[in-house]
């Protein structure tokens, strides 16, 4: 088959499963598979190889990122149990106050608070940020909103152990500790830079009070005890699983006296500190961290090689999470965590691997080597035309995880041919793939309600905003690509 021909045909089936998708609402797992199926046909494969190439480019996916994803979902389930959250925010903003709680909220949830699922994270963060907004002055809404958006989506493409910058080290077999490295040298001054622009922009009249904050919103009540976590002087609300319920104690010891009746004689239940919370996740990391640095030195150590093993060192703190938390909440409070954790990561993991079954049908028609010539004298051009597919794709299909992977598997396979560090095609994907978040994301929406903005602000704070991290991280992305 000519390259044209394989040009029209990868290029018909991303488009028919853009089409599929947008058009006809059909599930995106299905709509990839069809894909998939269509390219393989297409290119020659013939119906016994296009089976299997697109079973094998699951497997293998799975292979590398399949636990790695449960785990880390389960822990960020877990650690939401646990209150760790709400408590983390509160220290946030008594440490470094209200000025600057946009930068540190935000480098907090696009970098420590990524193991926990993109929905329940701002589902849980973002009825504090507003809270909090007012507390910083004038913007508040804007900033804590801008923020937000930035943080939340910046986490999950270039931070371990976010869900798609997971997908995107399996799928370009880049080890996991060298995504981690290279991810937060990334995330954190896209973060920051980003943010200052917003906010520089708000100052300058980009955001009208009047027209882009929703008046009419109301809040619904919080739950029992919040309101005092915030309240000027006002002790803390406990966290989740240590409140006591019912009128009962928490911890209570049951007594009876004379007359029959029960007396429960409350002990005073103590909060765990937030550090022992998130120590177990910490230490993942830092053993992932580690392992990788080792191997950059090439320094042999066969037992830190293997406590620095991605799937050793997530389960390692797992395992730690699972035992602070039973001690702060309770084994049942864990259990219920473990088994939301495990609805969340079912669709994750599905997607993900769908995703490797169309980059190995890409691989297998050839494409790689047709790119490859085309851009075998830069390495640049590639990653600013995986950066433009990945934002197109964005634009169309509103997934910011599902846009990442296949405009990273359409340029796998010319990584190794011309020389490209796979982990800069991996950072240049996930920059493109937060272009233009607008009305097709469930995250657009999220923030604009639950934030209080008006669509015109959602559209200014969440689609403007991200569009800004999208290009500020590309531009960093760039000379990284000269250095490594």
């Amino acid at each position: 088959m000519s390259d044209i021909a394989v040009l029209i045909n990868t290029a018909v089936a991303v488009l028919a499963a853009v089409v599929l998708i947008v058009r006809f609402k059909v599930n995106p797992v299905i709509a990839l598979v069809i894909g998939s199926v269509y390219l393989g046909l297409a290119a020659g494969l013939g119906v016994e190889k296009t089976v299997k190439t697109i079973t094998s480019g699951f497997g293998e996916i799975m292979v590398d990122v399949g636990l790695l994803i449960a785990f880390g979902v389960l822990m960020g389930s877990i650690l939401n149990q646990t209150g760790a959250i709400r408590r983390l925010v509160e220290n946030l903003l008594n440490t470094f106050g209200p000025k600057r709680l946009p930068y540190t909220m935000g480098l907090a949830i696009g970098t420590l608070l990524q193991s926990i699922f993109l929905d329940v994270l701002l589902v849980i963060s973002a009825p504090l940020a507003r809270k909090l907004a007012p507390r910083i002055g004038k913007l508040g809404t804007a900033r804590m909103a801008t923020a937000m958006a930035i943080a939340l989506e910046c986490g999950i493409v270039f931070t371990v152990p976010g869900v798609a910058s997971l997908a995107l080290a399996g799928l370009l077999n880049v080890p996991l500790g060298k995504m981690l490295l290279f991810g937060l040298l990334l995330v954190i001054p896209t973060i920051i830079i980003s943010i200052a622009i917003m906010t520089f922009l708000f100052r300058r009249g980009f955001w009208n009070e009047a027209k882009d904050e929703d008046h009419t919103f109301v809040e619904e009540e919080d739950k029992e005890g919040e309101e005092e976590a915030y309240d000027g002087g006002a002790k803390p609300a406990p966290a989740a699983g240590l409140q006591p319920a019912g009128g009962k104690a928490a911890n209570g010891t049951g007594l009876k006296t004379g007359s029959g009746t029960v007396a429960v004689v409350e002990r005073e239940t103590k909060q765990f500190p937030l550090l022992l919370l998130f120590a177990p996740l910490m230490t993942s990391l830092l053993l992932i961290g580690t392992g990788a640095i080792l191997e950059i030195l090439k320094i042999d150590a066969e037992w830190m090689k293997l406590l620095g093993e991605p799937v050793i060192a997530l389960l390692i703190g797992l395992i730690g999470t699972c035992l602070v938390a039973r001690s702060a909440v309770g084994q049942k409070r864990v259990e219920e965590a473990i088994t939301v954790g495990f609805k969340e990561s079912g669709q994750i993991l599905i997607l993900t691997g769908v995703g490797g079954s169309l980059a190995a049908t890409v691989a297998a028609a050839g494409l790689g080597d047709i790119l490859g010539g085309f851009f075998s004298a830069s390495t640049v051009a590639p990653l600013l035309v995986v950066w433009a597919i990945a934002a197109v794709l964005h634009i169309a299909v509103g997934s910011v995880t599902l846009s990442a992977i296949t405009a990273a598997g359409l340029l796998a396979p010319i990584a190794p041919a011309i020389g490209l560090d796979p982990v800069l095609l991996a950072l240049a994907a996930g920059a493109g793939s937060l272009f233009m978040v607008h009305v097709t994301s469930n995250t657009f929406w999220l923030l604009q309600s639950l934030l209080g903005q008006s669509v015109r602000g959602a559209l200014k704070s969440v689609t403007v905003g991200v569009s800004v991290a999208s290009v500020v991280a590309i531009l960093l992305i760039l000379p990284m690509s000269l250095l490594f």
